[in-house]
């Protein structure tokens, strides 16, 4: 496999047999594959804020804003510009380049996604990329967002077709593609990946990422998810999942799709950093930034410096950022 290599056409007997590979050849494989088509040293920074929390419609097992889930989250309202502005630029000077926005929504009514507009082009303003996740979409709201200049478009699978009815009943897994698919016929980004630790097998996890993988253009970006577990959602008991096998899902979704950037995302307050450090090794190559993704915790910014400089490796937004702090100290 080459970085000229794009597949489409993935076996789920492929994508298993990559699985059970030896841990060590994977990785090998991975990193290769990594090195081929990113700086491996080099880490995109992404920063969430819930502009809208609570009092979905929508019955996720895992998750906290589900009205249907007991989990004592108090419901809010959508932010005001100026506080997600705010919000903004704290993220850039901390040193994220991509700013992503999620509310708590079945789907967008069209006089709350001009509310939302308003804020991408306010983000734009300040020199970041945006993202939003929202729930489903219309063709006709996909096409006014791109023309609001949005960057990126989030809707995870969260797992496969065969296990998604475990986890979620009032949409149904085609339903999600349908989105994936207007996000892509208005020419924005891609952002899809799943969440791993919800019971699911591992010919789950394979078939998530082959509906991944075989999409006609693979996503852009791919956020890969250990389960939060919160008290009060179906999950919350959900059996532990083999930190190895979290990283082997890593290193396949790279060799899968190349030329994608890998993210951390949700469950890195669980990881230790020998767990992230191999998740990078395995092709990992961008990370969510800040105290919270969403409702639920996330590692402390500095953690993630300190972390990034014992493996040496930055990204361009943080060596900006260091030089203007040193010039402020030096002036």
């Amino acid at each position: 496999m080459t970085e000229s290599i794009l597949r489409h056409d993935w076996s789920l007997d492929e994508i298993e047999a990559l699985f059970e590979l030896p841990f060590n050849d994977l990785l090998f494989q991975a990193q290769s594959v990594h090195r081929a088509n990113f700086d491996p040293n080099q880490v995109q920074m992404s920063s969430l804020l819930s502009i809208k929390t609570g009092a979905c419609a929508e019955d996720c097992g895992y998750c906290s804003q589900s009205a249907k889930n007991a989990t004592g989250l108090e419901a809010e309202k959508l932010m005001p510009l100026e506080d997600v502005v705010a919000a903004a630029e704290v993220a850039k000077a901390k040193g994220a380049s991509r700013f992503c926005m999620g509310a708590a929504w079945r789907n967008p009514t069209d006089k709350n996604l001009e509310r939302v507009v308003d804020m991408v082009e306010a983000v734009h303003d300040l020199g970041m990329e945006t993202c939003l996740t929202l729930g489903m979409l219309t063709q006709a709201q996909a096409n006014r967002l791109r023309d609001a200049g949005l960057d990126y478009y989030n809707h995870n699978l969260d797992t496969s077709p065969e296990f998604y009815g475990n986890v979620i009943t009032t949409r149904t897994f085609d339903d999600r593609l349908h989105t994936l698919a207007h996000i892509r016929d208005a020419g924005i980004n891609v952002c899809s990946g799943g969440i791993l630790g919800m019971g699911e097998s591992r010919r789950d996890r394979a078939s998530m990422l082959r509906e991944l993988c075989n999409l006609p253009r693979h996503p852009e970006s791919v956020p890969i998810n250990m389960l939060v577990k919160i008290e009060g959602t179906p999950l919350y008991n959900a059996e532990e999942l083999d930190p190895f096998e979290f990283v082997r899902t890593i290193a396949v979704a790279r060799l899968l799709m190349p030329r994608s950037y890998v993210r951390l995302s949700a469950g890195r307050t669980e990881m230790g950093d020998e767990m992230q450090a191999l998740c990078f090794l395995a092709g990992a190559n961008s990370i969510f930034y800040g105290e919270r993704l969403l409702t639920t915790d996330n590692p402390e910014a500095d953690r993630d410096i300190r972390l990034l400089r014992r493996l040496g490796m930055s990204t361009e937004q943080l060596q900006e950022t260091e030089v203007k702090a040193a010039k402020v100290s030096c002036s």
